[in-house]
């Protein structure tokens, strides 16, 4: 890509969704079938998601989160009770363990690639443990074998990782359940959503049933659990279908894009892209950079993001460490300090990454991360 030496002319957005006439034309066919809510456009995704992730049970449900929660709450996670998880990750994670009336418990993460510490983890597991979440981080797989082997149920959080595979093994059907988002920035994505993946009929009975609120009707109609209202609407799994479709081909973007940042921040000292097992195969969800003004950066990632911004281009912060976050201080005031988390959260900084980019857009976006970190370190 050829480097541009002035600023870009109009914003970048971090990372617009790529759609196009078939997501709309799904739309409006879903649209003039008269369905809405919940029905044959759901099912066909639910089916879709078991043979691309080789499951035996896919759940779609109204957001990750709400995946994340069934699953707990099908797998018997209460009041009383303790789940082991990342503090690098969205606040829902942790959020869906108090929703259960249980207490989160914050485990450090592996500076390379910002998963969860399998040996931090086993040093947590108590009397009270009754699962433990890892999060698939930014596309990487976290280290599944060493937490499978502390005998808990594990729950993954796989928001970031529809394209993963972990050793050779496609996440989705390595633990007791597996949950993957269709939030709008994501791989696969219906704008909303979120999906449940099992080998176990049994957490996919239970989730199936805790996703709505009744069975039967009219007169008919009975509960046989107090659920959730947390099913997946047909219009936007009419949006999520083509998406899931078109992986493949939104893969090569992401690699060749993914190839271009690792090319230019190779010589940018102090502005290091994290670690990717080459044993495994990342989703390339996000292109995550760690800001060291002490290696040569120069300045915070703080200056670097608001640098580019003035640039035109627009980045995020994935993710800020939740037991440091208001909600969780409260909660857990005697958290302990969790090193590695915390200096990550100071320095992380994702770059635009979106099949909706062009070569041009990721190209303005190297030069503009070049031209800060030439004025930044000098």
């Amino acid at each position: 890509m050829a480097e541009t030496t002035q600023r870009r002319a109009t914003f970048l957005g971090f990372q617009p969704p790529a759609i196009d006439d078939e997501e709309i034309d799904e739309v409006v066919a879903t649209l003039r079938s008269g369905w809405l809510t919940s029905g044959p456009k759901s099912r066909e995704l639910e089916a879709a998601f078991k043979e691309y992730l080789g499951v035996e049970h896919a759940i779609a449900v109204s957001s990750c989160t709400a995946a994340l929660h069934l699953s707990l709450v099908a797998l018997g996670v209460g009041p009383g009770d303790e789940v082991i998880t990342s503090p690098i990750t969205w606040p829902a994670t942790a959020n869906v363990i108090v929703h259960a009336g249980a207490t989160p418990v914050f485990a450090d993460v592996r500076p390379g690639d910002l998963t969860v510490d399998p040996e931090r983890v086993a040093e947590l597991v108590g009397p009270r443990t009754k699962a433990i979440v890892p999060v698939h981080f930014a596309g990487a797989a976290a280290d599944l074998d060493p937490l499978h082997a502390l005998g808990l149920p594990v729950v993954e959080d796989a928001a970031h990782a529809v394209e993963t595979a972990y050793r050779g093994r496609k996440v989705g059907g390595l633990s007791e359940a597996t949950c993957f988002s269709l939030y709008a920035t994501k791989n696969v994505s219906g704008g909303e959503g979120g999906i449940i993946a099992t080998n176990s009929a049994a957490v996919a009975a239970a989730a199936d049933a805790l996703r709505v609120m009744r069975r039967g009707h009219g007169s008919l109609y009975d509960i046989e659990t107090t659920g959730f209202k947390a099913n997946l609407s047909d219009v936007l799994a009419s949006i999520a279908l083509p998406q899931l479709r078109k992986i493949g081909r939104h893969r090569v973007i992401r690699e060749r894009h993914v190839a271009a940042y690792d090319a230019a921040v190779a010589g940018l000292a102090g502005v290091t892209p994290l670690e990717r097992d080459p044993r495994d195969t990342h989703a390339h969800h996000l292109y995550v950079v760690r800001v060291d003004p002490a290696a040569g950066a120069g300045a915070t990632r703080d200056e670097y993001q608001r640098a580019l911004t003035e640039e035109n281009i627009g980045t995020s912060i994935h993710f800020l460490p939740v037991h440091r976050l208001t909600a969780y201080r409260r909660l857990l005031p005697d958290h302990p300090p969790l090193p590695v988390a915390e200096q990550a959260g100071d320095e992380i900084l994702s770059l635009p990454l979106s099949v909706a980019h062009s070569d041009a857009d990721i190209a303005d976006a190297i030069a503009a991360l070049q031209r800060v970190h030439a004025r930044f370190s000098r």
